[in-house]
């Protein structure tokens, strides 16, 4: 893993957290217990802080940058899909953000709040909990999240924290492909 020191601030990852090799985790950034950072996140805390909750999932490729002085808050029991963005926005407890989504200035998505595969969530909108937000500019849905649908998503976090505090850190081992096995 590539985690940097950065104007003074060192990231703290808390117990249980597997941050993947090819993760960068930079400067001022608190990441929760039991979290599970995917191959090639970026996680920048350069200018502005990151703050992560416990048991969230930062999936392959996200990116997370906040302005200056200022805070991106991702909550705890959070899916981050695989190369969304994140910036200077606050995501509370368990939403889903689908893969590719990207997440401006101000945003706010509420608990539960689900952001769609693609979707464009521009400056200041707010997902309200239990939503669904589709499409470029991001739009709400007419509907709430059923318990059947989060229940569902509760399993699938629930993968990932196995993934960060069991399965990665017993298993995962890099190979030296220069002297293959005959």
């Amino acid at each position: 893993m590539a985690v940097y020191e950065c104007d003074g601030h060192r990231p703290e990852i808390g117990e249980g957290t597997y941050v993947h090799d090819s993760a960068t985790v930079m400067g001022n950034t608190r990441l929760g217990r039991n979290c599970f950072i995917g191959p090639g996140a970026r996680i920048r805390g350069d200018y502005g802080r990151i703050e992560i909750g416990d048991e969230s999932s930062v999936e392959d490729n996200v990116v997370i940058h906040a302005r200056p002085g200022e805070i991106t808050r991702v909550g705890g029991h959070v899916t981050l899909g695989h190369g969304c963005i994140l910036h200077n926005c606050t995501v509370e407890d368990y939403a889903v953000i689908g893969m590719g989504a990207i997440i401006s200035d101000w945003a706010v998505i509420h608990e539960w709040g689900v952001v769609a595969e693609g979707a464009v969530v521009k400056n200041n909108f707010e997902v309200p909990e239990r939503r669904v937000a589709v499409g470029v500019p991001a739009k709400l849905l007419d509907f709430t999240l059923t318990q059947e649908y989060m229940d569902e998503w509760l399993h699938f976090k629930r993968i990932y924290v196995r993934l960060a505090s069991e399965v990665y850190p017993r298993t995962h081992k890099r190979l030296d492909l220069s002297n293959p096995p005959l």
